[in-house]
């Protein structure tokens, strides 16, 4: 079996231009990161796939209603300006949350491989992203849910899929890097546009 990023569009792969980001191959990479979760087979990023996955198909569906105006995130929005609902803005701005946390969360493994498991690494990337849209109770159940994070060696083990440990973390990097700067152009859009906070 291929190593988990073999397998997947990257967010490395997803073209950026003038125009934008594109859309399709935007959808097709975190569609991506949501089999990442699956491999993963754990309860503990349950929270995260069921918001990430809701907001790819309300992303999904406002494209497939007008692909020819929605080609890239940012005509996406554009095509929403006049809507008074904005749904895939909506879905946009959470779903771009979500792999901020995804992103952040990695990063901060990466950059901590003392940390035998990945909690402090997730509840750091919580902290900055997601904690100040939540309320207390939501709060209060992320944090005993990232307290079930795997250790760092399950976790990027399940992930190389028996792939050797330097690949995967070549691909990561690309991917992380790929991710962050996708993100960071969309919070610039957002903020500029008066679309609201990433």
């Amino acid at each position: 079996m291929a190593p988990y990023f073999e397998t997947v569009k990257s967010f490395a792969d997803v073209p950026l231009t003038d125009d934008g980001v594109a859309t399709i191959e935007f959808l097709e990479a975190s569609d991506g990161l949501m089999g990442m979760f699956d491999l993963l087979g754990v309860g503990v990023f349950s929270f995260v796939q069921a918001d990430i996955k809701s907001n790819i198909h309300g992303v999904r569906t406002t494209y497939t209603s007008r692909p020819d105006t929605c080609h890239t995130l940012e005509k996406l929005v554009h095509s929403e300006v006049d809507d008074h609902n904005k749904h895939g803005t909506a879905s946009l701005r959470r779903l771009l949350r979500g792999l901020l946390f995804t992103c952040r969360a990695l990063q901060n493994a990466r950059a901590n491989p003392q940390e035998d498991k990945l909690q402090p690494s997730f509840s750091r990337a919580y902290d900055t992203v997601l904690r100040h849209h939540h309320n207390f109770a939501i709060r209060t159940v992320v944090q005993v849910a990232l307290r079930a994070c795997p250790r760092r060696h399950d976790f990027f083990t399940r992930i190389a899929e028996g792939g050797s440990q330097e690949k995967l973390d070549e691909e990561l990097a690309r991917w992380l890097s790929a991710l962050d700067v996708i993100v960071q152009r969309m919070e610039r859009f957002y903020e500029m546009g008066g679309h609201g906070k990433i």
